[in-house]
């Protein structure tokens, strides 16, 4: 994520092609493409879709501002597989790296200073890491997706298309160690996309536990106390979340699996570029559980209540009203969804006598 990185061979990284196919081309109907363009392999219908869905998405608009020194950018990079299937890149990170040492991730960082949008930032930061190169018409962009809080960053995720399938990787040694691909449509279903070993049958593809963590929450039962505390911080409660992970099939080679917020953003793209859920739970069962707040409520939440999010609004001058405009909402709607709950209950119960 250095961004004094220079490529010890530079001319690897010129990618030039006459002639690329363009997006709007990608999704035309069978019989009209040109597959010798750009070496871009013919699109499954389900990939066009997929595309189209990507395209078409605007993520809601944000209800406050986050600050800029804890915001980061990741690059969702998708390209054409030899059938016609959409795949994702994913990078190991190095065992040198002081955070999250040899996991599977996706391109990114933090914002830096000559960035002007969260685009720019997972743009320079795979050009970075991995060597994808910035240009616009041969990467271009398909969305931006809504903000996800990660332990100390708000991280935007950043989803594109590789047009040119000669491009070739030129990794920063320093900070990626290997380079490999997995199917977008893996990260909803429980069924391995690749062939499972004999010995490895008893570990599935896809696995998912639930932890409890600060956040924001009303237990049940406590209708009455709004769970707002002085300031109208909200009171700190242990939320439960859940944790999905993915295996990549390349575990015998140290590759770790997808796991944590880069499962849930591919789950994530994954989602709106097939327009349907996964074929499992998200989220923890609610009840007996409190329901999971939404990842906007989540960031809210740490905004106001955690020291480092709270200091660096503070420095930046970043005004905390709209998010905690946002938090007390969505207290009153959970709240208001429980009453309506007992209520029903209630007439049902008086239904039978």
């Amino acid at each position: 994520m250095s961004s004094k990185f220079n490529p010890s061979k530079p001319s690897q990284l010129d990618f030039h092609r006459p002639k690329t196919k363009r997006l709007r081309d990608l999704t035309q109907p069978s019989g009209t493409e040109n597959e010798n363009v750009g070496r871009i392999p013919k699109l499954t219908d389900e990939s066009k879709k997929c595309i189209r869905n990507l395209a078409a998405y605007r993520a809601p608009k944000p209800k406050f501002h986050h600050p800029r020194s804890k915001s980061a950018a990741v690059l969702v990079a998708l390209f054409v597989g030899r059938q016609g299937d959409l795949y994702v890149l994913l990078s190991r990170r190095s065992s040198t790296l002081r955070t999250y040492a040899g996991d599977t991730s996706l391109p990114g960082g933090k914002v830096e200073q000559g960035d002007k949008s969260m685009e720019d930032t997972a743009r320079r930061e795979a050009f970075e890491e991995i060597g994808l190169p910035k240009d616009r018409t041969k990467v271009p962009l398909l969305c931006i997706l809504e903000p996800f809080l990660a332990a100390e960053l708000i991280v935007t995720p950043v989803v594109v298309l590789i047009l040119d399938n000669t491009l070739r990787p030129v990794l920063n040694a320093n900070e990626v160690t290997s380079l490999f691909s997995h199917p977008l449509s893996s990260f909803l279903t429980t069924s391995p996309p690749f062939p499972t070993e004999p010995d490895t049958l008893e570990v599935p593809y896809h696995t998912s536990f639930d932890f409890r963590s600060s956040g924001p929450s009303i237990p049940l039962g406590q209708e009455k106390d709004r769970g707002q505390n002085e300031g109208g911080k909200g009171k700190e409660q242990q939320t439960l979340f859940r944790v999905h992970q993915f295996l990549t099939g390349r575990e015998a080679g140290g590759i770790k699996p997808v796991f944590g917020l880069t499962a849930s953003i591919l789950i994530h793209t994954s989602t709106i570029a097939h327009a349907r859920a996964p074929s499992f739970e998200l989220h923890p069962p609610s009840p007996p559980n409190p329901p999971t707040p939404p990842m906007q409520v989540r960031i809210a939440w740490a905004l106001l209540n955690k020291p480092s999010f709270t200091e660096a609004c503070t420095k930046e001058g970043v005004d905390l009203g709209k998010a905690r405009k946002v938090l007390e909402e969505w207290e009153r709607e959970v709240l208001r969804e429980r009453r309506g709950a007992r209520r029903t209950k209630s007439s049902k119960g008086w239904s039978k006598l």
